[in-house]
């Protein structure tokens, strides 16, 4: 029994040491340090053959992220990702296919230990059982890699004691039991790394487009991936595509699946599809409401690497992710985008502008409308009562100079099913014109094919079931049902168009053989689950995808997380506190308070009196107040300076001034004058009560408000409560922050992301305009500081944290308003419908409607003649469930990949010099 001692400065350390008694040794144990491609580099295929190899490996990983598979995977992903893919894989190929190699033959031979058993892996220490069955024990500070072998300057001691083995041993076998298995998802990234090969854009197969540009995007980098659903939707668009040449879609997956990056993904498929078949590239067009532009142009950056540019309305200037100016300012210049993707308001589209004339003499390859409910025809009796709103018109034009075009709304048919027929109706325009069959087929009249679509009526009659099918006339890949797609088979070979891309015949039934005439009765007697032929195979299931929650948490596919939605007396801590803070669920107010929300109102009287005011510009006031003082006091100081207060809502630019003399400066005086003489805000005391004595700090919290001055106030506020706990404010380009300790700095949004991410951050504030793609899982609670009219922002803010990888089975949600307030009235009824804990606002209208406000007990109707509707059965469930399964081919395996270059220069070419 003796101890060697071993210096690299002296000895080979991996020839006089590890590769003289791994030669056909029996076992090897080993607790290695850092997990890196570089195992078994040195001594590969000795190790190959140990019978029995166990190596245990340091993963700096929260403990609680060590409990969700899933987070685990990307967690460790991420860390590998943090360097250059590029390179690294280039010149350690070798390295990589080894590890491979070994991993396939061995299987879960290494294990990852977390910080939270033993800290980071410093010491370094293995035992040898060799060939003659000897026991070796050595220590020393060297990797398992061939720097740590080969090239530092590293020391060793062997030592062949039974005691000193057996410690050895005894601090191995803790860590291996305390550790985890290497994730399956690493695992494949060792693969993909092993085969990793960059190919010309020329050489992509159609359906390895998406992956092999996605696949190293920030998203997959991160570690994490498109859902299945979301790479179900990208695959129908190139089923589309191959069938039509042309994509036609309505995504209409309920609030909260993840709809931005389906059809950011889809955008990128079609760009890079067209490109390649067509040589040329075509402009890229989204719109969307003004409070969604930003998030859209932040989720494509952050999440997929696509850089995009926004149209600032005011400025008249498109503007880069990071909020700069990166074109001349005019309205023409609306139609020369500097980048391949721009993102337009649909605000502006809703009045006339020169900006829409702009676009209307130019062709896009690809025009998406996020929240395309908005454009529908008008309701109601009068005489405008059916008549396109201007939207609806605007997007009939752009879809007919479009190749591919994209709809998404999580609300398709609000509490008139008719509705629907107007977003067909934009999808059926120009090259589109087959979505619904010719202009005298029976799909354009809601009156004559609702009753089938909804069960009510049922097609018995081959010759009116003809009528239906002729035009338009399936693809036989239009449907997954192997009986309808035998059935379409048999018609376009009777006709004789088996392989061409004809979609309105005039043939008469007798055309068909008795065969497929046989066929289609046969059809029309068989249901599956309940839906006759019609409900299951029309132009609605074909071109428009719906996913509801509730299927995927029963598929497993989402994590059923409950919320408790606070403030309810029953869950407090405290009640006597509480009850200081609460009348029932709104905020107790102080006299001046109320006054000066009278003073509120009372201005939005003024200005409809002066003609200036109506609808959303007449409730701005109030809705700024109902956020914070600080809010209502920078805004009526702005206006009392004679500044132009601007903001867009979903529909239109509202721009607001006061006149020097008029009634609404006095109003503005007397509101100014309430507000400064309140000292504390009281949702300020209401977020600190439950951060203290509820105790939500200690589960981490992110505070939402829908107003940057709001925001800023509160991150202000907690920062200098509590100066030894880091704040973030995640907001807008170039308005992030991070305080601590009495000072704070400009900060990125991705590093405000990662630390919270790596529970460096427990207390993150935000706006709206950030909140699509942040994923806040590791926080456990949230408060609502103010109350968008808008449910599915509330859904898209709870989203934030109910997701994969929240610890806790059920998280707190904090929604504050004041009393006596609209405020106050519109969350009671919205309290009403928020009691399913697992489907919290899934199936609530997107938008509380300004007419349902005036009216209370209206707005209460109206929510649920919505929810009944939204309740009924409808024939999507059976077509797209196969969409929601995830695919045999995972993206994450590609290891033909588009080079970042090429993805670059075709992303960033402008429109006005596509080619």
């Amino acid at each position: 029994m003796t101890i060697r001692r071993f210096s690299s400065r002296t000895h080979k350390l991996d020839s006089s040491f590890l590769l003289e008694h791994l030669k056909d040794a029996r076992s090897y144990k080993r607790i290695a340090g850092y997990f890196t491609s570089s195992l078994f580099e040195v001594a590969h295929e000795l190790i190959e053959a140990i019978p029995e190899v166990k190596i245990v490996c340091n993963v700096d990983i929260h403990p609680d992220d060590l409990k969700v598979a899933k987070l685990r995977e990307s967690k460790m992903i991420g860390r590998w990702n943090e360097q250059d893919i590029e390179t690294e894989a280039l010149l350690n190929r070798d390295r990589y296919r080894r590890l491979d190699s070994f991993l396939a033959k061995h299987g879960q031979v290494i294990r990852v230990a977390p910080d939270s058993i033993c800290g980071f892996l410093h010491g370094k220490a293995g035992v040898i059982e060799c060939a003659d069955g000897r026991k070796l024990g050595f220590m020393g500070s060297m990797n398992e890699t061939s720097s740590g072998w080969q090239r530092h300057y590293e020391i060793l001691w062997e030592d062949d004691s039974p005691e000193g083995v057996a410690w050895i041993e005894e601090e191995f076998e803790f860590l291996w039991n305390a550790a985890r298995q290497l994730p399956d998802a690493v695992i494949r990234e060792v693969k993909r790394r092993g085969y990793r090969r960059e190919i010309d854009f020329e050489d992509i197969d159609d359906d390895d487009v998406a992956p092999a540009a996605l696949i190293e995007s920030p998203l997959y980098r991160q570690g994490f991936s498109l859902q299945p659903w979301q790479q179900g939707f990208v695959s129908e668009c190139i089923r589309h595509y191959h069938n039509h040449g042309i994509v036609r879609l309505l995504i209409a997956d309920e609030v909260g699946l993840g709809k931005t990056l389906s059809m950011g993904t889809a955008a990128l498929s079609l760009c890079l599809l067209s490109d390649k078949e067509h040589k040329k590239r075509k402009p890229v067009i989204i719109f969307c409401p003004a409070t969604l532009c930003e998030q859209w142009q932040t989720e494509m950056i952050d999440k997929l690497g696509i850089p995009c540019a926004r149209w600032h309305t005011q400025k008249k200037a498109w503007l880069d992710p990071e909020g700069r100016i990166i074109s001349p300012s005019g309205q023409q210049f609306i139609a020369k985008c500097p980048l391949r993707i721009g993102i337009v308001s649909t605000g502006l589209m809703m009045q006339s502008s020169p900006e829409k004339e702009y676009l209307l003499g130019m062709r896009f390859g690809l025009s998406i409308l996020d929240e395309a409910h908005k454009a529908r025809s008008k309701q109601g009796f009068g005489k405008d009562a059916g008549e396109h709103n201007n939207l609806l018109a605007f997007m009939r034009d752009i879809a007919a100079r479009s190749d591919h075009v994209l709809l998404g709304t999580a609300t398709p048919i609000q509490t008139r099913p008719e509705d629907l027929w107007d977003l067909m109706g934009i999808l059926h325009q120009g090259s589109g014109n087959f979505v619904l069959g010719n202009d005298f087929a029976n799909w354009h009249w809601p009156e004559k094919v609702l009753p089938i679509l909804s069960g009510e009526q049922r097609v018995t009659q081959p010759n009116f079931a003809w009528e239906l099918l002729r035009s338009p006339l399936p693809d036989v890949d239009s449907s997954n049902e192997p009986h309808s797609r035998k059935l379409f088979r048999l018609i376009r070979e009777d006709l004789g168009l088996l392989n061409i891309k004809k979609w309105d015949i005039k043939n008469p039934l007798t055309d068909l053989s008795y065969d497929s005439r046989d066929y289609l009765e046969d059809e029309l007697e068989r249901d599956i689950a309940g839906a006759s032929f019609f409900q299951r195979e029309n132009p609605f299931i074909r071109h428009i995808v719906l996913r509801k929650r509730v299927t995927l948490e029963d598929a497993k596919l989402l994590p059923r997380i409950g919320v408790d939605v606070h403030p309810q007396r029953n869950l407090s801590k405290d009640e006597h506190t509480f009850t200081s803070l609460f009348e029932g669920k709104a905020l107790r107010t102080s006299e001046d308070f109320q006054q000066a929300y009278a003073e509120a109102r009372n201005f939005g009287k003024a200005l409809a009196q002066s003609g200036k005011g109506s609808g959303f510009m007449k409730n701005l006031m109030e809705q700024r107040i109902c956020s914070s003082i600080v809010a209502g006091l920078n805004t009526a100081k702005m206006l009392l300076e004679g500044r132009t207060v601007q903001e867009e809502s979903d529909e239109q630019l509202i721009e607001i001034k006061v006149d020097k003399n008029s009634d609404e400066i006095a109003v503005l005086e007397r509101m100014i004058a309430r507000l400064e003489k309140i000292k504390q805000d009281p949702k300020l005391e209401a977020i600190i009560h439950y951060l203290e004595k509820e105790q939500w700090l200690k589960h981490g919290v992110i505070i939402f408000s829908q107003y940057y001055d709001t925001a800023r106030w509160v991150a202000d506020s907690l920062a200098a409560r509590y100066p030894d706990q880091p704040v973030g404010l995640y907001a807008g380009a170039g308005r992030s922050r991070l305080y601590q300790k009495g000072d704070s700095v400009n900060i990125e949004r991705e590093t405000l992301k990662r630390m919270v991410a790596e529970h460096q951050l427990e207390i993150m504030v935000a706006t709206d305009a950030a909140c699509e793609g942040l994923n806040l899982q590791t926080l456990g609670t949230l408060m609502n500081i103010d109350l968008p009219w808008n449910p599915t922002k509330l859904e898209q803010r709870i989203g934030r944290i109910k997701r994969f990888g929240q610890v806790r089975d059920k998280v707190d949600m904090l929604n504050l308003v004041n009393e006596k307030t609209v405020d106050e009235k519109v969350y009671d009824k919205l309290s009403e419908r928020m009691q399913d804990r697992y489907n919290l606002f899934g199936s609530l209208p997107d938008t509380i409607k300004d007419e349902w406000i005036e009216d209370i007990e209206t707005m209460g109707e109206k929510m649920d003649e919505y929810i009944d509707a939204q309740k009924q059965a409808n024939g999507f469930d059976l077509r797209y469930t196969s969409t929601m399964e995830p695919s045999e081919k995972d993206w994450r395996d590609c290891s033909d990949v588009l080079s970042r270059r090429d993805f670059s220069e075709l992303m960033t070419s402008g429109w006005s010099d596509t080619k």
